[in-house]
């Protein structure tokens, strides 16, 4: 039966469902799994991600699901609670289903936007090891990528103090690295705006060299990208070899192999590449495999959950981060493209709270009470906000897939404005289904698996947005165009310089795009809504991730490091000294 979601805090269901959450052992008898590929870590465990592809690798993959959403407000439209309450729906319909899911960033965790497990009876468990660092994957990438940091800022001290012959000695050569040209910062997995811009290496000759310097939230450092696309410890061992840390005074690049410490950042993380293995609050099973953003990285969990979730379950659900504007167009263009898998069906979730805000409604801020336009039936308000809706249902089409549209549920949502959105979908030539899955958890989630169910049998004619051989300014200005609505893209000229060198350059020709891009609006202004007309999108630098091979061009004024509130989630969470447990995170 599912919890009372209605009067049970997130913490409290989880800690009632977790009296029964299944352990490493009864996971590995459940999913067939053999005693060497489960890894156990305390009350959950990794799955060895080489021994079970290799075991698996003649069954046929299961059906292939993607969750994404309409353009949200700053709450979150309950995308993570949807992929947990399809997986339960189907699970109710008697599947073989499980899903892959990000990782959540201490950013967001400690600060506005909470951790991202889901929701009431839609939720992940355990959820104080999911939301305070899981198996360590974070803190093995937060140590990898600033031990290239250190592997940089010491060679550069020493170039500076030794001539070359007492560089040979050490046998080392002098790379000759640009100070004004450092791309790789520091990173830390919390909102720390005021380590945006910082001056290191203050101090004498041997106290490092001064220099300015920045850091970045861990979600977006190019080694979780990487752990996000890497095909197995192969892969990742070459990607992090290929990373660029700075260029030298003639423009060269200078990487984590000509700093000698790629080898040792692969070996902190040599364990990442394996899946956490957690589950919902109806004993499905949930691959948790890296966390990047959407609006600054990628935003998909791995390609390795995707393919071994592919061979475990008859249908594997995974998540793309926010809208489809951005994570679903980096799914179907950069990670399918990287994976070679081809989707069935991709979900769009949509709420009636955050289509009214697309209608004009008032800003929704966090952490303050939702203004009533949000909680009274307004069909007017709805209609106008409905034009985002469709525009994400044009952008699944346009990759040859038939989109379900999953109406998350609110019980403020009057059967009139639900009535009104379904109309207007199925006329947009989509299915709509309505899902009380936070509520009622599978049971409220029967639309929505068997809508989905049926989608999975239609044909899909997929194919990607742009040829990888098109030049890196085309594949902007089409990204802008028919995904964004954008008339076309206007360069600084520093990043149009740099787009330039990077045409020319052979070495790049297979990277992939990803925006880099606000994930509040369509447009890169996050203030507005709906389906913004007659505005041009402005691309100021553009970032080269060599490992992970992606070009990422910058828009509007987005950081790598986002910002704590004035009244962040950490104000709240603390321990029960008597029994050890955390309180105040959910």
């Amino acid at each position: 039966m599912p919890y009372d979601a209605t009067k049970m805090a997130d913490w409290q269901i989880a800690e009632e469902a977790e009296k029964n959450m299944p352990t490493p052992d009864e996971w590995r008898e459940k999913l067939g799994l053999e005693k060497d590929e489960v890894i156990p870590y305390g009350r959950i465990c990794k799955l060895d991600f080489m021994k079970i592809i290799e075991r698996l690798k003649d069954r046929p993959n299961g059906k292939y699901i993607n969750v994404t959403a309409i353009t949200p407000t700053p709450l979150g439209e309950g995308k993570t609670t949807t992929t947990i309450g399809l997986v339960e729906g189907l699970g109710k319909r008697g599947k073989n289903v499980g899903c892959a899911i990000r990782q959540p960033s201490g950013g967001p965790t400690f600060n506005i936007k909470g951790t991202a497990a889901g929701g009431g009876n839609a939720l992940a468990i355990p959820m104080t090891e999911f939301s305070l660092g899981l198996t360590g994957d974070l803190n093995d990438i937060m140590n990898a990528h600033n031990l290239a940091m250190v592997a940089l800022t010491s060679r550069m001290q020493h170039e500076r103090n030794y001539d070359d012959a007492e560089l040979a000695k050490r046998n080392l050569r002098r790379l000759n690295i640009d100070p004004t040209r450092v791309e790789m910062g520091w990173t830390i997995d919390f909102c720390a705006q005021a380590l945006r811009n910082i001056i290191i290496g203050i101090g004498g000759r041997m106290d490092g060299y001064m220099m300015q310097s920045k850091f970045q939230i861990a979600v977006s450092s190019e080694l979780m990208a990487i752990l996000a696309v890497a095909n197995d410890l192969k892969d990742l061992r070459e990607r992090i070899g290929n990373i660029i840390v700075a260029f030298d005074m003639k423009g060269n690049p200078v990487t984590t192999s000509d700093l000698e410490v790629a080898g040792a950042m692969t070996a902190f993380m040599r364990n990442t590449i394996n899946p956490t293995l957690i589950s919902t609050v109806e004993y499905q099973p949930v691959l948790v495999h890296a966390g990047p953003f959407a609006n600054i990285a990628i935003g998909q969990s791995s390609i390795i959950a995707d393919r071994i979730g592919l061979k475990m379950f008859d249908y594997h659900v995974t998540e793309s981060g926010f809208a489809a504007d951005i994570g679903f167009e980096k799914f179907w263009n950069v990670k399918c493209r990287m994976s070679g898998l081809v989707p069935n069906v991709s979900v769009i979730v949509a709420t009636i709270r955050a289509l009214k805000m697309h209608g004009g409604g008032p800003k929704v801020v966090p952490g303050r009470p939702i203004p009533e336009e949000y909680t009274r039936e307004n069909l007017p308000l709805l209609e106008k906000g409905i034009e985002n809706l469709i525009h994400h249902i044009g952008i699944v089409k346009k990759a040859g897939i038939n989109p379900v549209v999953c109406i998350n549920s609110f019980y403020t949502d009057t059967p009139e404005e639900i009535k009104l959105v379904r109309r207007l979908v199925e006329q947009a030539g989509a299915r709509c289904a309505v899902s009380e899955h936070w509520l009622k958890g599978g049971e409220g989630a029967l639309e929505l698996a068997d809508a989905v169910i049926d989608a999975c049998n239609d044909p899909v004619d997929f194919k990607f947005l742009y040829p990888l051989e098109m030049p890196l300014r085309q594949r902007v200005e089409i990204i802008a165009r028919e995904v964004y609505g954008a008339d076309g893209v206007v360069w600084t000229p520093e990043a149009e310089a740099k787009a330039k060198m990077i045409e020319e350059n052979p070495a790049y020709r297979d990277f992939a795009t990803m925006m880099v891009k606000t994930h509040l609006s369509l447009s890169h202004d996050p203030n507005l809504k709906g389906v913004p007309k007659g505005w041009v999108l402005p691309v100021r630098d553009v970032l080269i991730f060599a490992g992970a091979k992606f070009l990422c061009p910058m828009t509007g004024t987005i950081s790598l490091m986002p910002g704590t509130s004035s009244d962040p989630a950490f104000r709240r969470i603390d321990v029960d000294v008597n029994t050890g447990k955390v309180i105040g995170l959910f």
